[in-house]
């Protein structure tokens, strides 16, 4: 019958089918600090990972050469007198453009004090050296005179090696500063002069193999009396753990035409961060051979090329490099350093300079 309503059930739409729906299985509860983790599960990682802490350089080697021109000129104007102040300019330079945790590192060094420091090592040390080296090769003078100068200046040179690098290390760390506190070396030069006798002659009774132990043994030496502020550097190496890789770069040397001690440099890099400490963290250094071999080659290649011209770029590359591969791994707790400033004269650092042992960034 027209007009009449239509049944609503003929309009309604059939009710869509029942979905299921996913109920997550509650989280099991955490492990129980110590217990060992369940099996087939990996293992717990730290949040966050360990810490690092990298340093990092931020100089140019066009800066940088633009100072070495500038000192170039002054040391000729000058016929040499500049030498000591170009000096502390590059390693102001340098140390200024070196950053650890946000904060920079400070070079307070003077181009005076190296100077009077060159001028003293070179009357206490080197004129009685000098004296006794012409005393041996002079024509005329008895044998029995000349075989006494000539021990003399093997035991005073044995004596000095050591007496520049204990200056040297003194002198510039009490000119380096972090944060405002200063670095400082507080090692004995009679200690090292024992190093050093000892290690000679038990390198010749061994024809060379004790070298890696003196290596292991100075650089213990320079660590452990290192100091920043109040806290004392760390060190645990030991030599036998680098004699192996010593011996077997001996043994490799001739099978490959020497380039196998490339990769003996980066792994004693590597062993004398690794085996260092500071503040309840260590250091750590990833270098490698190979990595190690190329940055080599492009040195050569570019001084080669132009004539060393580009030598501040190559310090640049150099001072990066080594930054790269190194992290101070862990906490570190700076709260409770507090300043210590020694003092230190630059005679170390004018016989270091003198002789070529010192090293260091600048």
């Amino acid at each position: 019958m027209e007009g009449a309503k239509r049944p609503a059930s003929v309009f309604r739409k059939p009710p869509p089918p029942p979905t299921a729906t996913f109920i997550a299985p509650p989280a099991p509860p955490p492990p129980a600090p110590g217990a060992p983790p369940a099996a087939g599960g990996p293992p717990p990682v730290p949040p966050g990972g360990p810490i690092l802490h990298r340093p990092t350089f931020h100089g140019a080697g066009s800066t940088l050469f633009g100072i070495y021109v500038v000192n170039a000129l002054l040391i000729l104007a000058t016929i040499g007198g500049y030498y000591f102040w170009a000096k502390t300019r590059v390693r102001r330079y340098l140390f200024s453009e070196t950053a650890f945790a946000g904060d920079r590192f400070a070079y307070h060094g003077t181009g005076r004090e190296l100077a009077l420091g060159f001028l003293r090592a070179f009357l206490v040390f080197l004129c009685p050296l000098i004296g006794l080296g012409v005393v041996r090769d002079w024509p005329g003078i008895d044998a029995n005179v000349k075989k006494v100068a000539a021990y003399l200046v093997s035991f005073l040179l044995l004596v000095f090696i050591p007496v520049a690098m204990v200056g040297a290390r003194r002198y510039r760390l009490s000119r380096t500063s972090w944060r405002g506190i200063r670095f400082s070396f507080r090692g004995r030069v009679r200690d090292l002069v024992v190093i050093f006798f000892k290690s000679s002659i038990l390198a010749g009774l061994t024809f060379g193999l004790y070298y890696p132990f003196y290596l292991t043994q100075r650089q213990g030496f320079m660590i452990s009396n290192s100091y920043f502020g109040s806290e004392r550097f760390g060190w645990d190496g030991r030599g036998r753990d680098l004699f192996r890789s010593f011996l077997l770069a001996v043994v490799l040397t001739l099978p490959t035409l020497g380039l196998c001690w490339v990769w003996f440099l980066a792994h004693k890099r590597r062993f004398f961060w690794q085996h260092t400490s500071f503040a309840g963290a260590r250091f750590r250094s990833t270098v490698t051979g190979g990595a190690l071999l190329g940055l080599y080659a492009v040195n050569v290649l570019l001084l080669v090329a132009t004539l060393g011209i580009a030598w501040p770029w190559v310090r640049v590359r150099n001072i990066r490099f080594g930054l790269r591969y190194l992290a101070l791994e862990g906490p570190l707790d700076l709260e409770r350093i507090r300043q210590q400033a020694q003092l230190a004269s630059a005679t170390g650092e004018g016989l270091a300079g003198f002789l070529d042992t010192g090293f260091d960034l600048g």
